[in-house]
């Protein structure tokens, strides 16, 4: 984890105090359980409770100390629990397996970020939307390979940025519920020396679900689909920021991030404004979807279990829940105070002559029963001339004067067809389709 790229709330999660908090909360609650079954005396878990109350604080060099000699983090946990609570301790971790506490406890840390990053979505979907509809009939070139293509509007751009993210949302919300279960089901997963009934008072006391069959470990493909739907929303948002990059150079200059006083752009060059923040974004994006693949690669692990899974999962777990935190947060920042300029996207839009209208010319052409390859041919031979011309000449001007398009279209139905409205008859339509308002 970058503390530069690192908001605090995703990071307390990830903090060993955070995780020993979660493995003091299973180790409890499974005790309880088998209090309740008889399998060990009520008080064990009283005593822990009591303990807990009194001393939340965890000590973590302490325990970290005692995993220097003993070589295992849970032993190493139990050993320091059993210290401050007493005799009643050893009633602890009856018939369980550290994966029980470690997968668990994973389950748990990993619904939690999603909570977060739901939240992060719902942040930023707010501020999309109103961007949407601030720029619902806003007119702007759109463009398909880079090139002109057809007029679209900025608040379609946002319409559409609105939509992904509601996917992307939905496809979190599921990967949540895949990700949280727990397994309290001793080695190899058989039950053999705890009753299943454990298992379930954990999940229902940590909101998790049940794992059916966790053969010691939970399996890692409720993994692998979690960090790849973070990669994919990661890709999502470089979408975006590349969509504002762009918007931003020089030569287009329909948008730009919001460059707030005192800001310097370059060391050498005063005039400079770069999309640094997107920049940054694009290479956020990157880390994010890295992580997707290790995780795919643990779901192969050796019959019952390895612990080939482990180390990896303690680098994407944190750095991938937290990037992603942060680079939401700073897209939200982005299109909040994105500065956008309509009438810069009007002369962008009129820059080649009317090249845009060109369809609307080749259709009625088609529909004033004129062949499609003639049509088409018509239009391109004077649509090139302007091409060429840079947008000096006029397309319009253009077909007037053509005698193979004047014999089908008369000059007032050639204007028509340059009438930018009726690009924009069916943003309604879109509208409600994505936000489902009139």
């Amino acid at each position: 984890m970058v503390p530069r790229y690192a908001r605090p709330q995703m990071t307390a999660l990830w903090e060993p105090e955070a995780r020993f908090k979660i493995w003091f909360e299973i180790e409890a609650h499974a005790t309880e359980k088998l209090g309740e079954l008889g399998v060990v005396p009520p008080s064990a878990a009283k005593a822990l409770w009591d303990w807990w109350a009194t001393n939340p604080a965890i000590d973590v060099p302490a325990i970290d100390a005692i995993e220097a000699v003993t070589k295992h983090d849970v032993i190493a946990f139990l050993t320091w629990v059993a210290e401050q609570v007493g005799d009643e301790a050893r009633f602890m971790h009856q018939g369980m397996t550290s994966s029980d506490v470690l997968d668990t406890c994973l389950a748990v840390q990993l619904a939690r970020a999603a909570d977060i990053l739901i939240d992060d979505l719902d942040a930023l979907l707010a501020v999309i939307k109103r961007r949407a509809f601030e720029h619902k009939l806003t007119p702007t070139i759109g463009r398909s390979h880079g090139i002109h293509a057809e007029p679209v509007t900025f608040g379609l751009k946002m319409a559409e940025a609105y939509a992904e993210f509601s996917r992307c949302k939905a496809r979190l919300i599921a990967a949540r519920a895949e990700v949280a279960t727990c397994a309290i089901s001793g080695a190899v997963g058989t039950f053999a020396n705890i009753d299943p009934r454990v298992e379930e008072h954990v999940a229902q006391k940590l909101g998790l679900a049940v794992e059916p069959v966790s053969t010691q470990v939970i399996p890692r493909d409720r993994h692998a689909m979690f960090f790849a739907t973070l990669g994919v929303i990661a890709s999502s948002i470089e979408r975006l920021a590349v969509e504002v990059r762009h918007l931003q150079r020089t030569e287009v200059l329909e948008a730009e991030e919001y460059f707030s006083p005192g800001q310097k752009g370059s060391s050498a060059m005063p005039h400079k404004r770069n999309p640094v923040l997107t920049e940054n974004l694009t290479g956020l994006a990157r880390m994010v979807r890295a992580y997707a693949l290790p995780a795919m690669e643990n779901v192969a692990l050796w019959h019952e279990r390895d612990i080939s899974h482990s180390s990896v999962e303690r680098y994407i777990g944190p750095d991938a829940t937290i990037t992603l935190d942060f680079a939401l947060g700073r897209l939200t920042g982005v299109i909040d105070k994105l500065l956008v300029y309509p009438e810069r996207m009007m002369k962008n839009l009129d820059k080649m002559g009317g090249l845009v209208h060109s369809q609307r010319v080749l259709l009625a052409l088609t529909q004033a029963g004129v062949s499609r390859e003639d049509s088409y041919r018509y239009v391109q031979r004077n649509a090139m001339k302007v091409w060429e011309s840079d947008g000096q000449l006029s397309l319009m001007e253009l077909l007037k004067a053509d005698e193979d398009v004047a014999k089908a279209l008369s000059a007032q139905e050639i204007e028509e067809k340059f009438n930018l409205d009726y690009h924009f008859r069916q943003v309604d339509t879109i509208f409600q389709r994505v936000f489902g308002e009139a």
